[in-house]
């Protein structure tokens, strides 16, 4: 069973910054990619950011140059800096650990990017 547990979300206007963090159970992560998914209102979820166990790191365009995803594989942890912040940007953020075929998904939580 894989646990993730995202913190770091809250209110921030546009052009602002927020670090996600997303703790990992176990020592999953440095076997696996990890990313994060963002829902907004009315909206599909959307992978924004994976980054393999090799380290290898893919975004999805709205967000490149703003966004940096990171890992720290000893504090099993996976990270999600955001800057430059966008209305469009608020939606609820999700880790998301693909685990031996099946995808893991924490509880979330809320960015909100007033204008």
């Amino acid at each position: 069973q894989v646990q993730l547990v995202e913190s770091g979300g809250g209110l921030v206007q546009t052009g602002g910054s927020l670090r996600l963090s997303c703790a990992a159970s176990g020592s999953i992560i440095r076997l696996n990619a990890m990313g994060w998914y963002r829902q907004a209102p009315g909206k599909q979820r959307e992978l924004v950011a994976a980054i393999t166990s090799g380290g290898t790191i893919n975004y999805v365009h709205s967000v490149k140059g703003r966004f940096t995803i990171s890992r720290d594989n000893d504090k099993n942890m996976v990270y999600l800096q955001m800057n430059s912040l966008k209305p469009e940007d608020t939606a609820v953020y999700h880790c998301w650990c693909p685990y031996y075929g099946v995808d893991y998904w924490g509880k979330g939580t809320l960015v909100t990017v007033s204008s």
